[in-house]
């Protein structure tokens, strides 16, 4: 961001995580935007899909992860006299992200006593459901499949107050998400504007194509 006013403003990546059915979002607004985003797509071979004519099946749309690293600083904080940052450091983002790992507290507090209680049905322990939003063309249902974190810096009660995050994250389709779960429907909305941006492609390849030479 440069003091020039004419300067566009740049839209900040994030993690949007909703422990359901409760809709009140954690919330991870990249302080940074990665410089670099990698996507890595598999095709799913259809299941018993070996005899000829066969080499094009699918079992689905492809599987994809995206990995980031993002940093986490406390200067601007400590700099502008935040009190919670001068206490503890990064310690509150730095929970937040580990916490798309970790069940619902609730939950597993409910299955311990269930279990001491000799309860013979014990209840799955679901992680929160997350959204990677990375601008208003690509909004995805992911499946955060591991953080690591690097803390660089510290306070002098060694609060953490300078990290990077490298984040490996799984897209969620319409074969791992149930129709009732929002994150189906926003994978769908995701499936259609990939159709579309393909669409504007090939007009635009077309238009190319055809232009008299200048």
């Amino acid at each position: 961001m440069t003091g020039f006013s004419g300067s566009p403003r740049i839209l900040k990546g994030a993690l949007v995580a909703y422990a359901l059915p409760v809709l009140v979002p954690r919330l991870v607004v990249f302080q940074y935007n990665p410089e670099t985003l990698t996507r890595a797509l598999s095709p799913r071979a259809a299941e018993g899909a070996s005899g000829r004519g066969d080499a094009l099946q699918a079992d689905g749309p492809p599987e994809e992860t995206i990995t980031m690293t993002v940093e986490i600083d406390a200067a601007d904080q400590l700099e502008k006299g935040d009190a919670l940052a001068a206490s503890i450091g990064l310690h509150p983002a730095l929970a937040t992200l580990e916490s798309l790992l970790y069940p619902q507290m609730a939950r597993v507090i409910a299955n311990q006593a269930l279990s001491l209680a000799g309860g013979a049905f014990i209840g799955g322990e679901p992680v929160p459901l997350a959204l990677l939003v990375w601008g208003p063309a690509r909004v995805l249902p992911v499946r955060v499949q591991s953080v690591s974190i690097t803390e660089q810096a510290f306070d002098v009660n060694l609060n953490p107050i300078l990290a990077k995050a490298d984040l490996s994250m799984k897209v969620l389709t319409y074969r791992e998400l149930d129709m009732t779960n929002p994150a189906y429907w926003v994978y769908m909305a995701s499936f259609a504007q990939k159709e579309v941006m393909t669409a504007l492609n090939l007009v635009d390849v077309a238009v190319r194509v055809t232009a008299p030479p200048l």
